[in-house]
């Protein structure tokens, strides 16, 4: 008797795809953070770009894409 092969519902470019989104995520995660706000000093650097527009942008495109990674499916 021959065992049946396991077939995984993804491919391999498919985990590679969510591996970058992840990551891509990650990245918008870590540019929306900054040094912390204490009660005697005031930092401007609260509302700068990179933290209240980029990052967030980063991280919504690394989420749109790991929808696409997920349901993409390799041409036979």
């Amino acid at each position: 008797m021959q065992a049946k092969k396991e077939v995984l519902p993804l491919g391999k470019i498919n985990f590679i795809m969510i591996a970058v989104c992840v990551l891509l995520i990650m990245l918008g995660f870590f540019l929306m953070t900054g040094s912390a706000n204490t009660g005697a000093t005031w930092n401007e650097d609260v509302f700068n770009t990179t933290r209240t527009v980029v990052g967030p942008m980063v991280a919504l495109a690394g989420f749109t894409l790991l929808i696409f990674a997920i349901i993409f499916k390799k041409k036979d």
